[in-house]
């Protein structure tokens, strides 16, 4: 399925250029135009799925050891000292472009890309709330 009016549809099939690395039947890898840092690439599944969710299982599992591989190829090819693979899910996530894609992030000593958080704290009661809420049976 494609999504006439996604930017992403687009690209992952070809209809707009992109910098590609990596294209197989399923996915087509690119740079992004907005790189958090030097190699910042996006992996995009050439069927429309708008996020995590919508995500089958088989093309999931696809993309994660997609990214596992390239992560790895671009950590040897660009000497980056680590790696943040970032997926982002609903606008209050970040999410801008409603097409799931995974960010390939290279990460240098001291790039300032920003991908952190500052720890909050929780009480030994909400983290059994929470163990209650989260647990699957």
């Amino acid at each position: 399925m494609e999504r006439d009016n996604c930017i992403f549809c687009k690209i992952a099939n070809g209809e707009i250029p992109s910098s590609t690395i990596y294209e197989d039947e399923d996915f087509r890898v690119f740079l992004d135009l907005s790189p958090a840092t030097r190699g910042h690439a996006l992996i995009v599944p050439k069927r429309h799925f708008a996020d995590l969710f919508e995500l089958d299982d088989e093309l999931a599992q696809k993309a994660i050891v997609l990214a596992k591989r390239l992560a790895g190829h671009m950590k040897q090819a660009l000497g980056c000292a680590g790696f943040n693979l970032v997926q982002n899910n609903g606008e209050a996530a970040g999410q801008t472009v409603f097409h799931f894609h995974l960010h390939l992030i290279p990460r240098y000593e001291m790039d300032e890309a920003g991908i952190t958080w500052n720890p909050g704290t929780v009480s030994p009661e909400e983290l059994q709330e929470l163990v209650s809420l989260l647990s699957e049976s």
